[in-house]
């Protein structure tokens, strides 16, 4: 068993969840009743097969990505969370399951434009599942300013063949730029209060063009499982 430096507050399809002071009695019951992230959680287990590489864009807690390497025997996850309040915490999960090997975190943005700019701005909400890049955000405690990396050069490096996002409304920039060779498949979540209903429907519109398809069952929405059909299907 990994050795714990904490007590685990929380539990999940195999992953502990360490004490932090982002979990309330609410969200510790929707950890432990499998009412957290639940839809992309499922969604990932469809499609992430053994031996992927894993991009995660909004770790979050770094539950989604923890059950993603405990249970989905991945070559490497690698995750990414603009919040930096979050990077202990999620770096502590990790190292409760004995998870470092496999997957790792970085305080990034990823960015898809040219015209990248060296940091931007991170609007810290008061409860973490409302911080985002969006200005226009209320409740916020601080904003901070956040260092970038290249969409394309993380691509490059990791070569991607599942991408799981959750980006709280930075979705829409990210694919209107974003070149998606070699990705597989995809799990997204959709923030239409950052970018309207509209906004919504670009989005799905550029995956449908880079030729992602929802699988049914699995998809909602608010929350895409999507994959391309094999070469020559």
């Amino acid at each position: 068993m990994p050795k714990t430096e904490q007590s685990a507050a929380a539990s999940h399809m195999g992953i502990n969840v360490p004490e932090s002071r982002f979990l309330d009695a609410t969200r510790i019951a929707r950890i432990d009743g499998g009412r957290y992230e639940a839809e992309e959680i499922q969604g990932a287990l469809h499609l992430i097969r053994k031996g992927d590489r894993v991009l995660e864009l909004g770790a979050g807690l770094g539950l989604v990505g923890a059950v993603i390497a405990r249970n989905c025997a991945p070559a490497r996850v690698l995750s990414f969370e603009a919040n930096p309040e979050l990077i202990e915490p999620i770096r502590a999960l990790y190292r409760m399951n004995g998870l470092e090997d496999v997957i790792s975190v970085r305080n990034q943005v990823a960015v898809s434009a040219l015209d990248r700019p060296e940091t931007l701005p991170f609007h810290v909400h008061r409860s973490f599942l409302g911080s985002s890049l969006n200005p226009t955000a209320v409740r916020v405690k601080e904003t901070v300013d956040v260092p970038t990396a290249s969409f394309a050069a993380i691509c490059a490096e990791l070569k991607p063949d599942v991408i799981v996002m959750d980006i709280e409304g930075g979705e829409l920039e990210l694919l209107e730029h974003a070149a998606l060779d070699g990705v597989r498949a995809m799990v997204i979540e959709f923030h239409p209060n950052a970018y309207e209903v509209s906004g919504m429907r670009r989005c799905k519109d550029l995956l449908r063009a880079a030729g992602f398809t929802p699988v049914p069952a699995l998809s909602t929405r608010w929350v895409w499982a999507a994959e391309r059909a094999a070469p020559g299907a």
